[in-house]
């Protein structure tokens, strides 16, 4: 069998049970199978493969049918124009999150030497994302997960900022002591507990806890503004992703905070509400 006819059959296995996107995944899977290029697949598609490599690529296929995520499978996805190691000790790193990250670097490059810290960073895709992008920056990154931890630090090593930032195990602000910020971010669980049921079946094989915003969604917007200004410099920024239709809900939760100033909310490519931005007067 060559490289074009295995490519063909793993389309026709996806395309028959309705997976979305199946010459793309196909490929995705025939590339990390072989250890190859998307180049290589395409000029040497008349090489012959291996009984073996054919038989791993089909477990492959059969674990994205199951509904195993295309990135938990290869092991990587790609943010920021950076690739990032995932597991599934980690959310996997959405494009829409790139709009946080997009945000926070035009803030700090009006900063000096900022000091930024990310909530909840799972992978570390915002804080190593930051750290590349604003090279005078320091950042704390903390999450509630210590397998999570190993993964972020593992891609800020592979991506040459390991010394750019201090990871710290800790249940949101619970372990930062004594430390004004100049930005907090963060990409927190915003899913209604009773909504993860209803997600497609690859996203419930994220981390329920990545995922779980409390009842309502709003359980970590909570706690992110009622003590987020304990731990902002005067003129400071908070910087959150929120759910298509949570921008009221959390501007409600700012609201009743009144040291919050100046808070605007950004759309994404789809014109959806995803980032909301406040200030500390």
């Amino acid at each position: 069998m060559t490289i074009k006819e295995l490519l063909n059959q793993g389309t026709i296995m996806l395309k028959n049970e309705d997976v979305d996107g199946p010459k793309n995944k196909a490929r995705a899977i025939l590339q990390y199978t072989l250890k190859k290029s998307k180049e290589y697949t395409i000029i040497y598609d008349t090489k012959e493969v291996t009984q073996k490599q054919r038989d791993e690529y089909v477990k492959n296929i059969k674990r994205l049918i199951s509904g195993e995520p295309l990135q938990y499978i290869t092991g990587v996805q790609e943010f920021m124009k950076i690739n990032f190691v995932v597991t599934k000790d980690v959310l996997i790193p959405q494009p829409d999150t790139e709009i946080l990250v997009e945000e926070v670097i035009k803030i700090a490059n009006k900063l000096d030497n900022p000091l930024i810290l990310d909530l909840c960073t799972g992978s570390g895709a915002i804080a190593v994302s930051l750290a590349k992008n604003i090279p005078n920056a320091r950042i704390v990154a903390t999450d509630i997960s210590k397998k999570a931890l190993e993964i972020a630090k593992q891609n800020a090593k592979l991506n040459g900022v390991l010394n750019n930032i201090d990871f710290i195990e800790s249940n949101l602000f619970d372990k930062i002591k004594n430390v004004k910020f100049d930005i907090i971010v963060s990409n927190p669980p915003y899913i209604e507990t009773d909504e993860i049921r209803k997600l497609p079946k690859d996203v419930r094989q994220e981390p329920t806890i990545a995922l779980d915003g409390g009842k309502d969604g709003l359980d970590f917007y909570r706690k992110i503004f009622n003590k987020g200004n304990e731990y902002l410099n005067r003129q400071g920024y908070l910087c959150v992703e929120i759910g298509y239709n949570q921008k009221e809900a959390v501007k409600r939760i700012i609201e009743k905070k009144e040291r919050y100033v100046q808070t605007y909310c950004i759309k994404d490519l789809c014109q959806n509400d995803r980032v909301i931005v406040t200030q500390i007067g």
